[in-house]
């Protein structure tokens, strides 16, 4: 059917679509048709990836397949033609007629072509070398892309002429094709064909079906990718880039519709002109079309896609479900996603300024033919036109440029929206396509034409609906390569059409068409000079007067397309012309405008409005009648207060003392600074050696504000730091407080110059350079925009960035801001993980930091403003705006700067002479401004001591603030206002002057003497009544007061919008309240919601019609969305009455009847009547009807105490406080709305003083201040995205950086501050005026500066406090890297020593004597204090004197904390990895230069007959260290460790090798002994268990490690100098086998070896002076020597290989000189010992043991018959460690993993019992049992030190209240005499065969002792008991077997006690 009509449709495009969708219809295999205007309007998605072609069920070549299979051939059989016709032509090459068809004969012949058809080449198979030539209907062959081409054919024949073949076969049988297979175009249709130059017909380029061959115009656009690095797919950016939901999602679907809802899931983002979804606002017809569609039908403007291909040959019915195609093109959002409703537009400001073209003085480059701006325009058209360049080549402008501006901003936009992003580039991407020119154009249309008309478009908003076009229309390509796309895409839709430009301009005009004129269509069919001419025509004509946007485009099939963009709305072309001028360009014209005088006819048409004449004439008028007697209402309620509080009667208690503390929140983050600053000194780049460091210096440098300069010293002044730091004495003066904060003006350089020479005649000094403020000038001193003489421009980059302070190795710059966002490139010097942000107050709804007070800052204004639970604090003034926009309309050539700043000085003005009885004025000044005035006028008089608010004013521009100040100056004298409040004139480059009388009330309430005091910061004017007039572009840095009650940002230059410049606006009005407000909000909520009627009454500026122009139908709630009706009071000032709307609408009507353009007015004049019954005079501050409510909830009990003076100055975190006061007020100033209820005027101006005894400063503390916003900033900020991110957030970040790519993420309100900053990392470039622009090195990383760091936090919230502290705590910490903790405790059971006269050494001696020391007998006792709490080891000897043992041990010191001491380390100390410095890189094997030192790991296996096994252990060994070692020299396998002779002397190494073994202290072991060595070369081998190997080699990689064998995993430290001991000897063989072959002596070998603790820190020396009388008189001297020394001093012992260990003692601040009169002792050694391994080869460390395992050996060396030294001259210092060793051992249970807290009691237990096993080690399990709980396996030892418990080859802890006595069991061995000893029990621990039956009975026991067996296994203990014949002696019961709580696997220690009998 659909092939009748070929070739006979019409030419209407409209006709042909419709045609092609009805055809498309009827063929659908879908029983949904795709309605046309999704052809229409979406662009078709680009070729599916392979991965997912397979799975199209609407596949082109599966369609071809079917159609072969079901239409014409019903069997797979080859084809076979239809017969000829009898008498016709067969031959090749020519049609059945006869006539040649080839294209050689017939090339020169002239062919007729009717409109609409192309010359196309067929192939013949039996031609392979010709080409025939047909005629082809052009709608039937693909376009460039390769799509679009209709199914079906139509073609002529050109040899005979005939036409009108419909069928593609019945064309072929024509022609002769004479084919096989199944005729088809696709196939047989070659080739275009075209005329060359000669007019001959020549083969042209091939026909592109299915879109194989794609030939774009875009080649071009795809390199123009801007430098981008990739953001890891990982990372949390790339998950918010794809998680944003589609704007169409229709969740609420019936469930009949499925297939619907199924294709709306994924429509493609040309929603975007759906309105409302990008930029907010929609048109009434939109709004009312959107309440009376269904569910189904509202999202279906795209239809279903799902069968985008080309049609099938099928019949199928419609769907009845599916909606008409009327219907779908009312463009509309699922209304019940009302999250996404308010998002209003901003401008195109956010635009690189670099890209914009000023005013078109100098137009951009054109091309062809000029056009002329007609003379007049300005004149006529009352606005200047903006020209924004699209695609294509743009005409010459000539003749009135100046009328006109040009901008390639949105060029720009098209062609970044064309470079597709480097993210999608590197996978190969090269399917993705960027989005076309045709569909930029339609979607910038679309998004035009849902724009309200006070909206301006945003080039943010456009850029986000091409990337989701893009996005979406290539959503399964994306998905490969980002996987966190939603899942609520279903299966992705197949191609759709694309717009072709033959279709565009139709397209653009359909889309035009429903937006009442707003948008208006030019084409033209040659040159955009045309389409240019015609619009200039029409303008003049005046017939665009409604017309906002015209979009001009040219548009035909063989070329690109042009196009241009031209703004004609007022208000539009205004607000983007503005927004085009740099903020100096802005203040000149400005000033120009003031200094010409253009301004005057302004004053002259304000004076027309006012009925009763000029107002200065009124106030002249008023002046004089109330100049006798003015004293009488307002000046004497002034000076009324003052008199009280002199008397006291009834003094305010607003001034609270306050003193100077940091508050939880700074502390943190002075911790995470100081934290950073550690970190970059730990790291092995080297940047920072704190270690080096003595002392703290810094510098401050802030902008160049007065205010801030002086706030900031009093910061400094207050915080005590200079003091802290010992920067200065205790008599601070100011001038001494300056030289350390510096104003970065024209003196700044001298000063940072003397900065500079410190840092350099200091070197361990370390300075930190603080950048405040440090957003403010980004300026590059080379690419300065500014005239060379403005010094301060650039200034920040000169001196901060300067070689100097780059390359000083002690100076730390830290940049401080509440705005980070531009120092976030691409090309920062900081690197991201230098940033510290503001930490956030909540944590999954925990409060973190316990704050009394609550910040509000922007995010909080907001969130108040959307959530409709309280009066919003974001309002905007919209009879304000009304008349700013008629007025700019009547004035085209003045600023709008301007013209705000007029009317608002007007309307304070009125509002000032309205409070002051002069009523009639009410009607010319807005309600918020009256609201303002009235409550500033009638503050002071609310409390006894005169407090008032604080009114902030905001004027960037400076000649603007001044005129302001003068005018309100002016109406205050005239109005006798001078006493009640000051105006300020706030100017950033001058202190503050306020009057006298002021001044003095200052000073009264701060009690301050000083004569000659003057405030110099803002926050001084606490409580003063004012209106601070804020000038200068930016706000630097200064600080408001807690009296501040409203912030008037009216004024803001709301036509440049960048995210900081509106971010540090809405930042003046960040505050601290008293964290109870929410009982207050509440109280509020009350008050408001028992009045309906006040509820209602709200200024909604969707009822003016008159400003609005637009006509609705329907009540406000009805026509709103969800979320307009709940927030209907945050549109406006919420504290308007239905009166007073009424009076701002006759002001309006007023206003517009002057205004010529605006409609007259629509206010009865009955309702200026009802307007002078409001209530003016008593502000919402408190109606009396409401003073009575409030009376009664006033706290009684409240007291009120008298504050002495602090300056409220404070860091603002501390003044905004909760005041205490005498009352508490339940509404704040803007709670109640004006009272409609009362009838009569104002109370008298007494009656306040009566009513109210509440403060309304102390009110104003308790709330945060109401802020007033230009209408479009109100908007951007209020409007937030699906995530719920506000709009601001989104924009350009700041002016100085660009955008990199149009192809970003959008963010995500759940994007943390450090997301944000790596979003703004990957997506920003600095501008070349930026001063991060140079900081680029081509494929290297290191761009960061190592020693910058950045902080940022929200405005006001304390960071000059935090930043303070941390300067105070890394001082502390300094200081405090130079000390250590080091133990410091006396020796214990000194008393028990023998005491004897007999010494056996003289005080002075050097070395021990051989035979004098074998003589000393042993000192059994342990006199180290840390075996405090461990049992006494008995002597005969000792017995006699331990009884008094348990007396000298108080219980209470057994379990507290042990003592330390607090030493500064020395340069022989031994450091942990923390430290570097220039002279150890070496030794620590960090070189930044070079990678970490190699190393290889190297086994080392010997047998040992007590394990019965091979022990296997690994080095690995350093490169620089394997000197130390010898190879086998063909493998390179380990032989052995190289050890010296006995005799080698040499000054410059140690003999002795040094084992330290260490678990859990890869970081805080102190193996770096470079310094305590002294330089001199040693061996020193660290000892790790296997699974700590890799952290010990990350942070020691140039140390030698020796890794002990899995199976010691969980070993203690007995198996760790067990194996050192056994390897060490095993060595010492090996040494000697090889060194004998050399003709040494095996005795030579050097025997000895040191073991280490890993916590041994400095070494100390006993210099003894004997030079007195008497040879026993001496006197000594205790210093810190090098290890070396000491070393060298033992290995120079004579006869030292005679010595079996040799140690010394543990300092003690507390060491006698009783300690050291004899210099050597024969006792245990801890800690740091030598060792003999050849003499103690046959006595072993105990490896099962984790405690006392030195103690047990100590004995066993002892028994031995070795001699043990102890040098008591020497002595090591030990640090206390508070991590690892013995603490890494954790007892837990096996079963559960929470931790339970075990006590040691439940560390044995009855075998086989069910008791809860313990995942420790059985030997860990025994020592800590016997350690606590020994008493129950030996009652009668407790406390009986005379009769000790006999232990039996092993010293085991039995805790403090028991003795013991060991005794070995080998033949031989030294053991004290037992004989007349009886001991109170015996203990047998693992015993060998030396123990025997005959050996055991040697001992008598007490009747009742008992025994305890250890043994491996149960079997062992029968065993045991029966060798040992104990069963003669001991009596044993089944009950009394336990084992330690392992489980069988763990192979626990089973015990056996008994009795004695």
């Amino acid at each position: 059917m659909g092939n009748s009509y070929a070739g006979q449709l019409k030419t209407t495009r409209f006709e042909e679509v419709l045609h092609n969708s009805i055809e498309a219809s009827l063929r659908s295999n879908n029983l949904v048709p795709r309605p046309i205007f999704s052809q229409l309007y979406l662009e078709a998605e680009q070729q599916l990836s392979s991965l997912e072609a397979g799975s199209r069920a609407d596949n082109e070549e599966e369609e071809e397949e079917e159609e072969e299979e079901g239409s014409e051939s019903s069997s797979p059989v080859s084809y076979q033609m239809k017969p000829p016709p009898e008498g016709c032509c067969t031959t090749d090459g020519f049609c059945q007629a006869g006539k040649d068809l080839r294209l050689v004969s017939i090339s020169n012949e002239h062919i007729e072509v009717p409109s609409g058809f192309l010359l196309v080449g067929a192939k013949s198979p039996n031609l392979p070398d010709h080409l025939l030539v047909c005629a082809v209907d052009k709608r039937f062959l693909p376009d460039d892309n390769g799509r679009n081409a209709l199914l079906g054919f139509s073609g002529n024949c050109v040899g005979c002429g005939k036409k009108g073949f419909c069928y593609f076969t019945e064309f072929s049988n024509h022609i002769n094709l004479k084919l096989t297979t199944q005729p088809k175009k696709q196939k047989h249709l070659k080739y275009y064909l075209v005329r060359n130059a000669q007019g001959a017909l020549t083969k042209g380029s091939v026909i592109c079906w299915k879109g194989a061959e794609f030939r774009g115009r875009q080649s071009s656009s795809s390199t123009c990718s801007s430098t981008l690095f990739q953001l890891p797919e990982s990372s949390g950016l790339s998950g918010s880039t794809s998680s944003e939901p589609l704007p169409a999602a229709n969740p609420s679907a019936p469930s009949g519709t499925q297939q619907t809802a199924a294709a709306i899931d994924h429509i493609p983002s040309t929603a975007a002109f759906s309105s409302a979804v990008y930029n907010g606002k929609e048109s009434p017809k939109q709004q009312l079309v959107k309440n009376n569609l269904s569910a189904l039908t509202r999202p279906s403007v795209l239809g279903t896609l799902t069968n985008s291909g080309p049609p099938k040959k099928r019949h199928k019915g419609w769907s009845p479900e599916s909606p008409s195609s009327t219907e779908t093109w009312n463009l509309q959002l699922n209304p019940q996603a009302p999250n996404r409703i308010k998002n209003d537009g901003g401008s195109l400001s956010s635009l690189p300024h670099s890209a914009l073209v000023g005013p078109a003085s100098s137009p951009m480059v054109g091309s062809g033919e000029p056009v002329s701006v007609p003379d007049n325009l300005l004149k006529i058209c009352k606005a200047k036109p903006v020209i924004f360049k699209g695609h294509g080549n743009f005409p010459y402008l000539c003749g009135n440029i100046n009328d006109v501006i040009v901008s390639s901003l949105l060029y720009t936009c098209y062609r970044n929206s064309q470079s597709l992003s480097r993210a999608y580039e590197q996978y190969g991407a090269s399917t993705i396509q960027p989005i076309s020119e045709e569909m930029q154009l339609l979607l910038t249309v679309y998004y035009l034409v849902q724009l309200a008309s006070d909206q301006v478009p945003l080039i943010e908003d456009l850029e986000q609906i091409f990337m989701r076009s893009w996005r979406e229309s290539h959503l399964s390509e994306i998905r490969q390569y980002q996987q966190a796309i939603p899942q609520t895409f279903p299966q992705v839709p197949s191609q759709i059409a694309p717009v072709t430009s033959a279709q565009l301009p139709w397209l653009a005009g359909l889309a035009a068409s429903s937006c009442n004129d707003s948008v208006h269509i030019i084409e033209c069919s040659y040159s955009l000079a045309e389409g240019l001419s015609e619009m200039f025509k029409l303008l003049i004509e005046g017939k665009l007067i409604k017309t906002n946007y015209v979009v001009i485009i040219c548009a035909s099939r063989n070329r690109a397309i042009d196009s241009c963009i031209v703004i004609t709305g007022k208000y539009q072309a205004r607000v983007l012309s503005e927004s085009m001028l740099t903020p100096l360009d802005y203040q000149k014209e400005v000033n120009y405008q003031l200094v010409t005088g253009k301004v005057e006819t302004l004053g002259s048409f304000f004076s027309t409005l006012c009925p009763e004449g000029d107002i200065d004439l009124l106030l002249e008028k008023f002046y004089q009648e109330n100049q006798g007697h003015i004293s009488s209402s307002l000046s004497a309620s002034v000076n009324k207060p003052t008199a009280l509080n002199g008397t006291g009667a009834a003094a305010c208690t607003s001034y609270e003392i306050e003193r100077h503390q940091i508050r939880p929140f700074q502390l943190a983050v002075a911790q995470k600074l100081l934290s950073h600053i550690c970190s970059i000194a730990d790291s092995s780049t080297q940047n920072l050696d704190l270690g080096s460091f003595e002392k703290i210096d810094f510098l401050i440098c802030v902008p160049p504000s007065e205010v801030t300069y002086q706030q900031t010293l009093f910061h400094l002044w207050h915080s005590g730091i200079l003091l802290e730091l010992g920067l200065e004495k205790e008599h601070l003066t100011k001038q001494k407080v300056e030289q350390y904060v510096m104003k970065l003006d024209a003196e700044a350089q001298i000063k940072f110059k003397v900065f500079l020479q410190n840092s350099m005649q200091n070197p361990h000094t370390l300075f930190v350079l603080i950048h405040d403020h440090a957003h403010w000038d980004l300026m590059s001193a080379m690419h300065s925009l500014y005239p060379q003489t403005e010094l301060s421009t650039g200034l920040v980059d000169r001196l901060l960035n300067c070689r100097e302070v780059k390359e000083a190795p002690n100076i730390v710059t830290l940049h401080v801001t509440s705005f980070p966002y531009a120092l976030q490139t691409q090309h920062t010097h900081i690197s991201p993980y230098n940033e510290i942000h503001w930490p956030s107050s909540y944590s999954n709804g925990v409060d973190l930091y316990h704050e009394n007070k609550k910040y509000f800052g922007l995010s909080e204004f907001i969130e108040s403003t959307l959530s409709g639970h309280s009066i919003p604090l974001l309002r905007y003034d919209s009879s304000f705006e009304a008349m700013v926009m008629a007025l700019g309309k009547r004035f085209p050539r003045l600023h709008s700067a301007v013209i705000r700043t007029f009317v608002l000085i007007q309307h304070y003005s009125a509002a000032m002479m309205a409070v002051c009885g002069l009523s009639q004025m009410k009607n010319y000044t807005s309600v918020e401004t009256l609201e303002i005035t009235q409550n500033l006028i009638n503050s002071s008089r609310q409390c006894p001591s005169g407090h008032g608010l604080m009114v902030v004013l905001r004027i960037p521009c400076t000649p603007l603030a001044a005129v302001a100040y003068e005018r309100l100056y002016n109406v205050r004298e005239r109005l006798a206002l001078e006493d009640n409040f000051e105006i300020i004139l706030g100017n950033p480059n001058s202190g503050i002057t306020i009057g006298k009388h002021f001044v003095e009330q200052l000073k009264v309430w701060q009690k301050i003497e000083d004569v000659d005091w003057r405030p110099q910061t803002y926050l001084e004017l606490e409580g003063l009544p004012c209106i601070l007039i804020f000038s200068g572009m930016d706000p630097q840095g200064e600080s408001l007061p807690r009296s501040l009650r409203y912030c008037d940002l009216r004024l803001i230059n709301s036509s440049s919008l960048v995210r900081t410049t509106l971010e540090q606006e809405l930042g003046l009005a960040a505050y601290f309240v008293s964290s109870e407000i929410h009982t207050e909000k509440a109280v509020v909520n009350d008050v408001l919601e028992s009045d309906p009627e006040k509820l209602s009454s709200t200024d909604n500026e969707d009822e003016e019609i008159a400003t609005e122009g637009c006509f609705e139908t329907g009540s406000t709630s009805e026509k709103r969305s969800p979320m307009k009706r709940e927030r209907s009071r945050s549109h406006d000032s919420a504290s308007s009455s239905l009166s007073s709307k009424a009076s701002s609408k006759t002001l309006r009507s007023s206003l517009l009847t002057f205004c010529s353009e605006s409609s007259p007015p629509l206010i009865a004049a009955g309702d200026t009547v009802k307007s002078s019954h409001q209530v003016l005079s008593n502000s919402a501050e408190e109606t009396t009807n409401n003073y009575e409510r409030q009376k009664q909830k006033v706290d009684k009990g409240a007291q009120t105490t008298i504050s002495k003076h602090l300056p409220p100055v404070t860091e603002q975190l501390d003044t905004k406080q909760n005041i205490k006061s005498a009352q508490i007020s339940i509404t704040s100033s803007s709670s109640s709305p004006f009272s409609s209820s009362s009838s009569s005027s104002a109370p008298t101006h007494n009656s306040f003083i009566l009513q109210t005894s509440q403060c309304s400063m102390t009110k104003a503390s308790k709330q945060p201040p109401i802020v007033f916003l230009p209408k479009l900033v109100y908007d951007i900020i209020t409007s937030t995205d699906s995530s719920g991110l506000p709009k601001s957030s989104s924009l350009l970040p700041y002016h100085s950086v660009m955008w990199a790519s149009s192809f970003r993420p959008l963010m995500s309100k759940m994007m943390t501050c450090t997301e944000q900053s790596l979003y703004y990392r990957q997506w920003t470039v600095p501008k070349p005026i930026h001063m991060d622009y140079n900081n680029r090195n081509e494929g290297r990383m290191d761009t960061f500066h190592p020693r910058r760091l950045l902080l940022s936090g929200p405005p006001q919230i304390g960071k000059t406090g935090a930043y303070l502290q941390f300067l105070s705590i890394l001082s502390r910490m300094l200081i405090r890297l130079t000390e250590v903790d080091v133990y410091d405790e006396e020796e214990i059971n000194i008393n028990i020593k023998e005491e004897s006269d007999q010494y056996y050494h003289q005080p002075g001696d050097m070395w021990p004597d051989l035979e004098t020391f074998k003589k000393m007998p042993f000192d059994y006792t342990i006199h180290d204090p840390k075996y405090e709490d461990a049992s006494l080891i008995c002597s005969k000897l000792q017995t006699l004197n331990s009884e008094d043992r348990s007396m000298n041990r108080r219980q209470e010191d057994m379990y507290t904390r042990r003592q330390t001491t607090r030493m500064r380390l020395s340069k022989y100390a031994a450091y942990n990895t923390y430290h570097h410095c220039e002279q150890c890189h070496q030794y620590m094997g960090f070189n930044p230069r070079y990678q970490l030192y190699e190393s290889t790991l190297h086994a080392f296996a010997f047998s040992y007959s007590m394990l019965g096994e091979e022990i296997q252990l690994h080095f690995i060994i350093p490169k620089s260290k394997e000197h130390h070692f010898v190879f086998s020299q063909p493998g390179r396998q380990l032989e052995s460790m190289r050890l010296p002779l006995v005799t080698d002397k040499s000054e410059d190494y140690i003999k002795s090798p040094t084992f330290t073994p260490t678990t859990g202290r890869h970081e805080h072991g102190l193996f770096n002994l470079y310094h305590a060595m002294d330089g001199a070369s040693h061996l020193h081998v660290l000892v790790v268990k296997e699974y700590e190997m890799a952290i010990y080699k990350k942070y020691w990689p140039n140390h030698i490690m020796l890794v002990l064998p899995s199976i010691f995993n969980s070993a203690g430290v007995g198996a760790a100098h067990f194996l050192i001991k056994e390897l060490s000897y095993h060595n010492l063989e090996l040494e000697r086998n090889r060194q004998e072959e050399l003709g040494i002596k095996p005795q030579d070998i050097w025997p000895f070896i040191v073991i280490s603790d890993d916590s041994c820190v400095m070494w100390n020396a006993v210099e003894v002076d004997c030079s007195g009388d008497r040879k026993s008189d001496y006197t000594w001297t205790e210093r810190n020597v090098s290890l070396k020394q000491i070393l060298q001093h033992i290995e120079a012992t004579p006869n030292v290989t005679h010595y079996a260990l040799i140690g010394m003692r543990k300092w003690s601040s507390k060491t006698n000189s009783a300690e050291i009169k004899e210099p050597f002792s024969c006792c245990h050694v801890h800690d740091f010992i030598m060792l003999n391994v050849d003499l103690t080869q046959n006595v072993q460390y105990n490896q099962n043991r984790f405690t006392c395992d030195d103690v047990d050996f100590n004995l066993r060396v002892h028994s031995a018959g070795l001699l043990i030294c102890r040098f008591n001259h020497f002595s090591v210092m030990k640090k206390q460690i508070a991590v690892g060793g013995q603490r890494s051992f954790h007892i837990k249970s096996k079963v559960s993993d929470t931790p339970v807290s075990i006590s040691p009691a439940q560390y044995i237990c009855a075998p086989d019992s069910k008791h809860t096993f313990l995942a420790a080690p059985a030997q860990l399990l025994l020592e800590k049992y016997l350690q606590y709980h020994s008493h129950r396996f030996f009652p009668l030892s407790l406390k009986n030190y005379s009769h000790p418990v006999l232990s039996v080859d092993c010293y085991l802890n039995l805790g403090p209240q028991i003795a013991v006595c060991y005794v070995s069991s080998r033949p031989h061995s030294l053991n004290i005499s037992s004989s007349g000893l009886t001991f109170s029990g015996l203990l047998l621990y693992l015993c060998d065969s030396f123990v025997v039956a005959s050996f055991l009975k040697k001992f008598h026991f007490l009747k009742g002792a008992t025994l305890c067996v250890i043994c491996q296994d149960r079997n062992s203990l029968r065993q045991t008991v029966v060798r040992l014949e104990l069963e003669d002696e001991w009596q044993f019961r089944l009950r009394d077997e336990f084992q330690t709580a392992n489980a069988k696997e763990d192979r626990p220690l089973f015990f056996l006690t008994g009795r004695h009998i």
